[in-house]
């Protein structure tokens, strides 16, 4: 997706980030992650905005949190066990994709994450369904981590891969 997005000029926009974003500001406030309440107005308080990378870092996008760029720290493993536990809640799941359409409103974008065909954007122009095997994606992840100078165990990776895939479906 991200090799696309840098072809054609789109904005590549992983939804993921958004929820992991939303977890790091959950953690930072002290919220527990299943609080439908206190999450959900966490959210309303909060500006996420996702944008093309400055530079070349190994980003794939810029990611801001209340204009804080964050696009390191969400993929931290404490914020990544709560990313999940953020997108179970359905209202938070709502506003997400309303952003997310608003975003895919603005400019063109190559969009990746669950769901983007039915739900995000059901009229899309085009519409690309991938399902990687667990241990691709597993490998893959240690991958992107350790290119960002993160240590990754590929059994631990393989775990929250399968747990994070049981939440979410």
């Amino acid at each position: 997706g991200f090799a696309l997005a840098q072809r054609l000029g789109y904005l590549y926009l992983d939804t993921g980030v958004m929820y992991r974003a939303l977890a790091l500001a959950a953690a930072q406030a002290g919220i527990p992650t299943d609080d439908e309440a206190q999450v959900m107005a966490l959210l309303a308080q909060s500006t996420i905005e996702v944008q093309p990378p400055r530079g070349d870092d190994g980003r794939r996008q810029a990611v801001f949190l209340n204009g804080q760029d964050v696009s390191w720290q969400i993929y931290q493993p404490h914020v990544e066990a709560h990313a999940s536990r953020v997108a179970a809640i359905a209202k938070v799941r709502e506003a997400l994709v309303e952003q997310q359409r608003r975003i895919a409103d603005r400019r063109s974008v190559v969009m990746v994450g669950r769901d983007i065909g039915t739900v995000v954007m059901p009229h899309a122009d085009l519409k690309i369904y991938l399902d990687a095997a667990l241990e691709a994606r597993a490998r893959r992840r240690c991958e992107e981590l350790r290119a960002k100078g993160q240590p990754a165990d590929y059994a631990d990776v393989l775990e929250q891969l399968r747990r994070r895939d049981a939440l979410d479906t």
